[in-house]
């Protein structure tokens, strides 16, 4: 089950503005951890690359869907579970996305992995896109439309679309995967029988 709510998407957003000053602060950090072709002799560039950002406008856009979207998967997830979410669909965005830029950094693979598990556990769940109310699974194929789109050049530039769809896809994974996980931990404490409570029951009815 979900457990105590631990604000981890909070504490993410704080940990990625800490290194964002870091990255206006120090000369040459964000090259030491950004994502290009050195990452196959520094593989943990596939994780550090997640919580650095290119400007502010690419960072606050970032942080107002990780702490909407990954405060609510939380609540339904729980904290670890959605922190195995939103790194590793990060770690996969960019293992795929590698090879078709020279370079990349964000965590918006992570967080369109936070959203696609969102859309398997909570597809009528309402969001504003484009200044209208919509079910989220709605949300996510415009989304998703947008990016295929930005793929064959008919976007915006310098955005990493594959990245999107990547970790889109993998949250979806991870998303049907929870889901069945929620329903059997669902039917096992519907039906787990407190075994003290019994025999109470029988010393008290049955002498």
């Amino acid at each position: 089950m979900a457990g105590k709510f631990q604000f981890y998407a909070f504490k993410l957003a704080g940990i990625i503005i800490l290194i964002f000053l870091a990255q206006l602060l120090i000369p040459g950090f964000t090259e030491l951890f950004l994502l290009d072709k050195e990452v196959y002799f520094q593989i943990w560039r596939f994780f550090t690359a997640i919580f650095l950002h290119a400007d502010l406008t690419h960072l606050i856009f970032n942080l107002f869907g990780l702490v909407l979207f990954g405060s609510i998967l939380e609540s339904f997830i729980g904290g670890k579970r959605f922190l195995f979410v939103f790194i590793s669909t990060g770690i996969l965005a960019n293992v795929l996305s590698v090879n078709f830029y020279a370079s990349s950094l964000g965590a918006s693979g992570a967080i369109f992995g936070v959203i696609g598990a969102l859309i398997f556990l909570k597809p009528m769940l309402v969001v504003w896109t484009y200044g209208l109310p919509m079910p989220l699974f709605i949300a996510g194929v415009l989304w998703a439309a947008a990016d295929i789109l930005g793929v064959f050049g008919f976007g915006q530039t310098g955005i990493g679309n594959i990245a999107h769809l990547s970790g889109l896809v993998f949250g979806l994974l991870f998303g049907f995967y929870f889901r069945g996980l929620i329903v059997r931990e669902k039917r096992r404490l519907r039906f787990d029988i407190d075994e003290r409570a019994v025999r109470n029951w029988e010393e008290e009815y049955m002498r």
